[in-house]
């Protein structure tokens, strides 16, 4: 297994960890492969764990000072490498996806954060959570915003989606912020800063019925699958999984329409809600 790039330990509280954690196992003289085992974990874990795509647990943790004689060094610093803007279930797959350098994601009922705008995440926010205060709102749009920012690189992550027409025409929000969410989309298509394309209803049954499905590359790590569902969601490095979703894409790609009928859907779509919304 190739060993993860260095890490600027300034960076974040996680790439301090991970650069600990190899120096640690370094010096014992363990492979990530012979931790692992120790661990009895894999390991392409450890090595997620040392580029920083994976968050360190507390009982991995305490493991890891038992393993590498560290006395409490991981334990005592795994909570601040832990702490996020996040919510728990994705707080981690957000912090991956941060160093991913490629994504597909298949939607089927809303828009991908990464494309949101922020009228159509507050939406999808108070949705979420009809009682709580708006500045409480405010703060999770501006978390996906900041997820967003990833797309200011004109190259990485390459992203590429599929999306459902039902997250197309479902109005979230009315549709003037559907207009403005679908103008928004085609936008970062034309400059070719994405690849989207719809799967339309006339597909018919499809690969991915039953959820959604995020898989994210790495250039020093094993590839990690992310599965959300309401409140919920789990990161997957197991080969046999990540090699079976992987297969459920390329069939979703196949049965959507070309990233150039999908495009023309989109703005057409679009217009249809600014008309709607202005006769």
């Amino acid at each position: 297994m190739a060993g993860p790039k260095d890490l600027d330990p300034s960076s974040s509280p996680r790439a301090l960890l991970g650069a600990e954690l190899r120096h640690a196992r370094e010096k014992a003289g363990l492979s990530q492969e012979e931790l692992g085992q120790r661990l009895f974990v894999s390991g392409s874990f450890v090595g997620q764990l040392e580029a920083g795509t994976r968050r360190m647990q507390a009982d991995v943790a305490r493991q890891l000072d038992e393993v590498l004689g560290t006395e409490d060094f991981f334990q005592r610093n795994c909570g601040a490498a832990a702490k996020s803007k996040y919510p728990e279930h994705f707080a981690e797959a957000a912090e991956a996806e941060a160093r991913a350098a490629a994504i597909s994601q298949y939607a089927p009922l809303l828009i991908p954060g990464l494309l949101q705008t922020p009228a159509y995440a507050r939406a999808v926010c108070r949705a979420y959570q009809p009682t709580v205060p708006d500045e409480e709102i405010e703060k999770l749009v501006a978390a996906r915003r900041e997820r967003a920012r990833l797309l200011d690189d004109p190259t990485e992550p390459m992203l590429w989606t599929v999306i459902d027409e039902a997250a197309l025409r479902r109005v979230t929000g009315g549709r003037t912020v559907m207009a403005e969410a679908l103008c928004h989309i085609a936008e970062l298509a034309r400059r070719s800063r994405v690849i989207v394309q719809v799967l339309p209803f006339d597909a018919g049954a499809h690969a991915a019925m039953e959820g959604s499905t995020k898989i994210m590359e790495f250039e020093d790590a094993p590839p990690l699958v992310y599965f959300e569902g309401v409140g919920t969601g789990r990161l997957e490095d197991d080969p046999a999984i990540v090699r079976h979703q992987r297969f459920t894409y390329r069939l979703l790609m196949a049965s959507a329409l070309s990233p150039q009928k999908s495009l023309a859907l989109i703005e057409a779509m679009a217009q249809d809600y600014a008309h709607e919304e202005h006769p």
